[in-house]
């Protein structure tokens, strides 16, 4: 179950990886776009620094995710951008492929944080 889980874990950290360093360095195509996501876009353009800072989060992220000691930090610093991603598909973009791809790993990160609860209990106090 540990490999299966590192596996897992790794597939995870390294898609949040390539998802932060392609929106620092641009090198994948964006996929067609509706007019309502080409707004929201071009809102999110006009502040300079929001989608850099959201992919140094992405990235920075799916590296400690990787690791089984940094995995508990990791998982809490994606939350906020996963639940950006269920918002977004789930709400504008709704593509079954992307319902399924946010849907599995919203799980995955829900399920890391509840496998680590004891490390967050101090934070809780």
């Amino acid at each position: 179950m540990k490999i299966i889980k590192f596996i897992i874990c790794l597939i995870f950290g390294l898609m949040f990886i390539n998802a932060g360093l392609n929106k620092l360095f641009n090198y994948m195509p964006m996929p067609e776009q509706t007019p309502e996501e080409m707004k929201i876009f071009e809102a999110f353009n006009q502040l300079h620094w929001l989608l850099p800072l959201v992919g140094v989060v992405e990235a920075i992220g799916g590296l400690l995710f990787i690791f089984p000691k940094t995995r508990a930090l990791g998982a809490i610093v994606i939350l906020p951008v996963m639940v950006g991603i269920i918002l977004h598909v789930f709400t504008i973009d709704k593509s079954t492929m992307g319902m399924s791809i946010a849907g599995v790993l919203f799980l995955i990160n829900i399920w890391i944080i509840i496998d680590n609860k004891e490390k967050y209990k101090a934070l809780l106090k």
